[in-house]
């Protein structure tokens, strides 16, 4: 039985990001959003370069936090797949948009020119 983790944080933003912002919880999460039910070994290998262990330990924490679905079932082999829920939902329109904006960020940095991304995003006050 998994022992259920409180918060750390007293404040609950802090608390979402101090579980959100761990190395490759954001992909993870964002692989099932858009993937939908998936095995771990196909998520092993759509999250590239995460061994196993940290993926383990990830979703172990995700499903703990109520972000994670894991769904066992009982044949030979057994079969495990982990799928979002409800919670994950509503994190998920924040990351489609993050999608979008770093799909932009991307168009722009590739221009020869790069000067999106340098300029200011307000004009500087008149003197």
């Amino acid at each position: 039985m998994r022992r259920h983790q409180k918060l750390e944080s007293p404040c609950a933003m802090g608390g979402l990001l101090e579980t959100l912002t761990r190395p490759w919880t954001l992909h993870i999460l964002w692989v099932l959003s858009t993937e939908g039910p998936t095995r771990f070994g196909a998520l092993r290998r759509k999250v590239e370069g995460i061994s196993s262990r940290v993926l383990t330990e990830r979703l172990r924490t995700l499903e703990e936090k109520g972000f994670v679905h894991r769904d066992y079932q009982p044949t030979i082999p057994p079969a495990v797949s982990y799928s979002i829920t409800q919670r994950m939902n509503d994190i998920g329109k924040i990351l489609e948009a993050l999608n979008r904006l770093s799909e932009k960020w991307r168009q722009e940095d590739a221009r020869p020119d790069g000067a999106a991304a340098s300029a200011p995003a307000t004009a500087p006050p008149a003197p």
